[in-house]
């Protein structure tokens, strides 16, 4: 091992400081120097350069010769891999209407020179919390869509199943008068409707013919072990997809497992997924059956209004026929 290689991976996050005037540089090394790695450059083309590296945070001077500060940060978003990179500016610009142009061109915050240690080091460290989150956000909806993906293949159907009645599901989320992020959220919680399946022996699961009694009772505990398997969270989305685990079989009449709720007893999220979960399944071929025409599919929905379906539901997802047609172009099989 070469004896100048540390022994603990250094961590600490990183910052790429841009001014073209060293002796700001300097302060800001004083002023950061001890808690991140830091990366320098005095152009605006050189900025960009190391930014190909994705430092988790740009510190950026405005006035600068060649490529202004506005025209770095525009580069920098208008490219997908350094446009989620939040950009600070460090300016000497204290005019209004410059600290919009800021914001406008994409910058999370605005710091006017000569700067103060305290302020510099209090909105870089909670930029840098906020990055945390998003990324937090990110993984746990990774986690989500593969634990999906995971019970699709372990049920012998494909991940496009899951996208599709996802997809489904937020449009319908939508026509019901759900808000924008209530109905992303069901698109990122939906495909762990069936993640209980990961629980049931091959034998049932993967069985050709009839389940017999005995067979069915075991088959109707997943959504109970996919809400085991996901648990209790903080996260909005983990709390949406245990619901819909355990709450997708319940049918409008009462006579769904494995609670038998009825009516408005079930959760809208799971109406909604309903729904959509029973039209994918009838319109995709399956090895034991032929994929069934969107016509009958949607006649059989309306047959079930008001037994397996919300009856609000079902003519709202016959009103999105053209929507839905293009999900199934979009991701077929």
């Amino acid at each position: 091992m070469n004896p100048t290689t540390p022994l603990v991976p250094d961590k600490r996050p990183r910052l790429l400081l841009v001014d073209d005037d060293p002796t700001n540089l300097h302060v800001l090394r004083q002023i950061l120097g001890d808690e991140y790695r830091l990366s320098f450059a005095t152009d605006g083309q050189r900025a960009l350069q190391l930014a190909e590296h994705q430092p988790d945070l740009i510190l950026l001077d405005i006035m600068m010769p060649g490529m202004d500060g506005y025209a770095v940060c525009r580069q920098l978003k208008s490219q997908p891999r350094t446009a989620r990179i939040p950009v600070i500016f460090i300016t000497a610009l204290s005019d209004g209407q410059d600290e919009a142009l800021g914001f406008a061109e994409g910058a999370v915050d605005y710091i006017v020179k000569p700067v103060r240690a305290p302020v510099v080091r209090a909105r870089v460290r909670n930029h840098l919390s906020l990055v945390q989150v998003d990324e937090l956000r990110d993984t746990r909806l990774q986690i989500v869509q593969r634990l999906g993906r995971a019970a699709e293949y372990r049920d012998n159907e494909t991940g496009m199943h899951v996208i599709r009645m996802s997809h489904y599901a937020r449009i319908l989320a939508l026509a019901a008068g759900c808000s924008d992020e209530w109905a992303d959220d069901l698109l990122n919680a939906a495909p762990m409707h069936d993640v209980g399946k990961i629980g049931i022996p091959d034998a049932i699961l993967l069985k050709k013919g009839p389940l017999t009694d005995e067979e069915w009772a075991i088959m109707r505990r997943h959504p109970e072990i996919g809400a085991e398997i996901i648990g209790e969270h903080d996260s909005q989305v983990l709390q949406m997809a245990c619901t819909i685990a355990l709450t997708h079989h319940e049918k409008w009449d009462g006579k769904g497992y494995p609670r038998g709720l009825a009516g408005e007893e079930i959760p809208l999220a799971s109406r909604i997924v309903a729904v959509a979960d029973v039209f994918d399944a009838l319109t995709t071929a399956r090895p034991y059956k032929h994929a069934w025409s969107v016509d009958d599919a949607l006649a059989h929905i309306a047959q079930q209004a008001g037994s397996h379906f919300d009856p609000r539901l079902v003519p709202l997802f016959i009103g999105l026929r053209p929507q839905v047609e293009e999900i199934r172009a979009r991701w077929m099989d």
